[in-house]
């Protein structure tokens, strides 16, 4: 496994991680708006194995902001991230999957490409456009035996909700980070926001034979809450 973050030590702890575990991985640095990053990154693993055959697109920032006070600078880097990134992992991942054979590649997208959020209007933007780009590289893939799908999470408990600007008035209002958490939870019909690992089980499903004929999905994990 090729572990990729925006910065070296959070790639490289990730990897270590698996080592450790029994697994082979290895790390690099990526930013996903950068082609030359993404070209390097794919031969790095084609030097590694030989071959590339999951491209899971996990990178993403949020951005909660009214539409009337978003700058332009700050609309680009989310569409930057979120939708150039996958574009370009796409693009290159599925050069490599074609001369290996045939891959899966696995596009994270969220409900609010769904249904729209208050304050979301950027993020909800990238989102929504990752789904059709879904669909659209499934039909352009096929023919390769590139199977390409789209998870669509919920709220889900990982550190990107306390790098948000509200976080910290959610905390002088709540008291404390675990009422924020239960607060952020209040919509879940299951009480409760999901655990990345579960987010990972269903891309794991998408990228397994288990899967063989799914292509251009959207696997909705939201627990239950309509979207």
């Amino acid at each position: 496994m090729a572990v990729t973050d925006v910065t070296a030590p959070g790639a490289r702890r990730v990897a270590e991680r698996i080592v450790k575990s029994g697994g082979r991985a290895i790390w690099r640095r990526l930013d996903v708006t950068s082609e030359r990053d993404w070209r390097a990154a794919i031969d790095s693993v084609r030097k590694t194995w030989d071959h590339l055959n999951v491209l899971v697109a996990n990178a993403g920032i949020a951005l909660a902001k009214p539409i009337a006070e978003m700058s332009l600078g700050e609309w680009r880097r989310v569409m930057a991230v979120n939708l150039d990134g996958v574009f370009l992992g796409t693009k290159h991942a599925a050069r490599a999957m074609r001369r290996a054979g045939g891959g899966n590649i696995v596009i994270v997208s969220s409900v609010s490409g769904i249904r729209p959020f208050a304050g979301a209007s950027a993020y909800g933007a990238s989102k929504a456009a990752l789904r059709l780009f879904t669909k659209t590289a499934a039909l352009e893939h096929a023919g390769d035996g590139i199977r390409v799908n789209a998870v669509c999470p919920g709220g889900v408990k990982t550190p990107m909700w306390q790098g948000m600007d509200f976080w910290k008035k959610l905390k002088q209002k709540h008291g404390s980070e675990e009422k924020v958490w239960k607060a952020l939870s209040e919509d879940s019909p299951f009480g409760r926001l999901a655990d990345p690992e579960e987010i990972a089980s269903c891309i794991a499903f998408l990228v397994s034979d288990e899967s063989s004929y799914v292509s251009g999905s959207e696997l909705v994990v939201d627990g239950g809450g309509g979207s």
